[in-house]
């Protein structure tokens, strides 16, 4: 699916989602910033893994890059071409569970905001709104993953963009993906007040080590990582 570029910006608050999609917040809008400060231009090309609604593949189309946009979801892939058609932007959209239906392909940037929340029930959720943001009972089943395949889907001097929750221990992230030859390190963070879904469940987070009593911020990281 695609459409013609315009030059009007593709905000996250104009962005349709459809129920049981991930609407941009906090995350998307720290990580986009990140993407702003890369240099991004016609001749690169960029994945966009766990899309949710496209808008971070429709910032990055909006700077010109050459944009590929997954999800293992089928609302957010219907979502994400809905978006890209409305704000007329020339994304390629298709459902994929992280590289596995881009075999062999590479790319100058990959982006990604993954389900990182931690969650009680230690399986991830095969359906509803809960998968976009519930990860295990560490939030980091989909990290780890994201972890040990995108390092392959990068060119030499490529680079990761990846946003996730401090409560998900951004030393294991850089740990693992400097194992896996990139040079990681933590570009951004900011501290957001917790969310719906963390308040649900701040006993639980309390009674992990979570979360300490008295807190009332979630710290969030993006990871930044760079193929030599």
């Amino acid at each position: 699916m695609s459409a013609e570029l315009t030059e009007e910006p593709a905000r996250p608050d104009r962005l349709l989602t459809l129920p049981g999609v991930y609407a941009p917040q906090h995350d998307t809008r720290l990580l986009m910033a990140a993407l702003d400060r890369e240099e991004i231009g016609p001749g690169t090309n960029v994945l966009d893994l766990g899309t949710g609604s496209g808008a971070l593949a429709l910032h990055a189309a909006r700077l010109g890059a050459r944009v590929t946009a997954v999800d293992i979801a089928r609302r957010a892939v219907m979502t994400a071409r809905l978006n890209a058609l409305l704000h007329r932007r020339r994304v390629t959209v298709q459902r994929s569970d992280l590289l596995a239906a881009l075999p062999g392909r590479s790319y100058d940037l990959v982006i990604c905001n993954p389900p990182y929340v931690p969650s009680p029930i230690g399986r991830l959720p095969g359906r509803g709104p809960a998968r976009a943001w519930d990860a295990g009972s560490d939030g980091r089943a989909v990290l780890d993953r994201v972890c040990g395949a995108a390092p392959a889907a990068l060119r030499p001097g490529g680079l990761l963009l990846m946003v996730h929750s401090g409560l998900c221990d951004s030393d294991v992230t850089l740990r693992r993906l400097s194992d896996a030859g990139l040079h990681a390190r933590v570009s951004d963070r900011a501290h957001v007040p917790l969310g719906p879904v963390l308040r649900s469940r701040l006993r639980w987070l309390r009674e992990s080590g979570l979360v300490g009593r008295g807190e009332t911020t979630e710290e969030l990281v993006v990871i930044r990582a760079e193929r030599p």
